[in-house]
């Protein structure tokens, strides 16, 4: 579908109309099912026939399933006011799904790339909930997301900061984020179409969001997907640029990828990006795969045609052995402007499957981290901390055998410990009016990083 102008008028019409009838996740949930947003690319029928006939059903049916409702039906849901607005933002042939309380469009969902047209506007995708989840949300002035796509970052930065810019190449993404912050009446969305960071020039920001083309891919066809510089050269320039354009304590959530030159040795290109950033910086490996599983997963849809799968997977391994490498990982850099003068470097795997919204979780490890910079360890010893809400010691009796215990946070990224029944009991119990034992102070510094523990008198 083009946008040459979109109807900013017609799409605030037919957000207030689709909420007006209860669209929502909440009505997919209770219609379909908990489970219908992952089944849905493989059981849309199935899905359908759970519907009943209520005005509501008919619009999940043609939003959110994609099939065909006649005219009548959707003014019966959406009044006529409402489905006059469907039509005049051209979003009739495209997919509004619920994101939390926000309503986003994006084209149809796709089953196979190679149907994709170069300038895809994807849905909110496995990796828009990891940047969502992953993006800290404290107030700022002013925020930045890189490659918006659908716009769906820029909403959600809408939320808690004063003005956010959007930058995208694909007009046709910035036409849509356009169309979705009218969807839900947010007014401080300023797009500007360039590569990059090149449209925000030389303005800084407290929050930066970017989730980067950043498939290393032998491929050049889909903006959304494949970078255009070569091997990781993109994430290199996505962290480095984010880090130029960040204020003083700004954050920035960046998903990227980067190449190793063996699985022992993983993490060389990254280490170097962040360690030159100037900014604080917590790597979270998510994916990590050998040249062969990396070009499998990505080219899965041409699984049921063996020889263009063979000719893919023969392609992309030796387009990464041609870059010297051997191992891909795919995953987070999230930076911090601290003004240290030694930034902090920290690197953690983190399952992906696992991870919740982690906001608060980030900006206290940000914050413990730049405290602990000034304290010697007998100062920590001495030093007040409190436990996260969702700390749990986790301690295992079986007869005959030493106890073992970990302790486990259960929000965010979810990082669990070992440690000693002791141990894990004692910091569990931290509530600000105490101090840590003399033998757990390590297992406190390292709680203290992952943002599970917190220092109880603030800076």
């Amino acid at each position: 579908m083009s946008f040459p102008t979109p109807d900013l008028r017609a799409a605030r019409a037919l957000g207030d109309a689709l909420r007006a009838c209860g669209y929502g996740e909440a009505a997919i949930d209770e219609l379909l099912g908990e489970d219908a947003f992952s089944a849905l690319l493989d059981d849309r029928h199935a899905l359908e026939h759970r519907l009943p006939d209520t005005p509501v059903a008919d619009v999940v049916r043609a939003l959110f399933l994609e099939l065909p409702v006649p005219r009548e039906r959707l003014e019966r849901a959406l009044g006529k006011d409402g489905a006059d607005a469907l039509a005049a933002t051209g979003l009739d042939h495209s997919r509004i799904a619920p994101v939390g309380d926000l309503l986003v469009a994006a084209d149809v969902l796709s089953t196979d790339p190679l149907h994709d047209p170069p300038d895809y506007v994807a849905t909110y995708t496995p990796t828009s909930r990891l940047a969502d989840f992953l993006t800290p949300r404290p107030h700022v002035e002013s925020a930045l997301d890189v490659g918006t796509g659908n716009g769906v970052h820029a909403l959600l930065a809408a939320r808690h900061a004063e003005r956010v810019v959007a930058t995208d190449v694909n007009e046709r993404a910035l036409a849509y984020t356009a169309l979705n912050a009218a969807l839900n009446r947010l007014e401080n969305v300023e797009c500007r179409r360039g590569s990059l960071f090149e449209p925000a020039g030389d303005e800084t920001f407290g929050l930066v969001i970017c989730n980067a083309p950043y498939v290393v891919s032998p491929e050049r066809r889909w903006t959304y997907r494949d970078g255009f510089l070569e091997g990781d050269q993109l994430s290199e320039e996505v962290v480095l640029g984010a880090a130029a354009r960040l204020a003083d304590d700004g954050f920035a959530t960046l998903l990227v990828s980067w190449l190793g030159a063996s699985e022992d040795d993983p993490d060389d290109h990254v280490l170097d990006w962040v360690r030159r950033s100037g900014c604080d910086a917590w790597i979270l490996a998510l994916v990590e795969d050998s040249p062969v599983d990396h070009a499998a997963r990505w080219n899965a849809h041409l699984a049921d045609d063996p020889d263009a799968y063979s000719a893919a997977l023969d392609r992309w391994t030796s387009y990464v052995a041609g870059l010297g490498a051997a191992w891909v990982t795919e995953g987070a850099v999230l930076l911090h402007r601290g003004g240290a003068k030694h930034p902090s470097v920290r690197l953690d795997a983190v399952d992906p499957e696992e991870l919740d919204p982690a906001d608060e979780q980030i900006r206290r490890a940000f914050a413990s981290r730049a405290r602990l910079r000034k304290l010697k360890p007998k100062q920590l010893r001495e030093a007040t901390l409190r436990a996260a809400p969702a700390l749990r010691a986790e301690i295992e009796l079986a007869p005959g055998r030493e106890p073992r215990a970990s302790v486990r946070l259960d929000e965010g990224t979810h990082p669990v410990l070992d440690t000693t029944p002791g141990a894990a009991e004692d910091v569990v119990a931290l509530d600000g009016g105490g101090r840590i034992g003399r033998d757990h102070v390590a297992l406190a510094r390292e709680l203290l990083e992952l943002g599970a523990l917190e220092f109880a008198d603030r800076d």
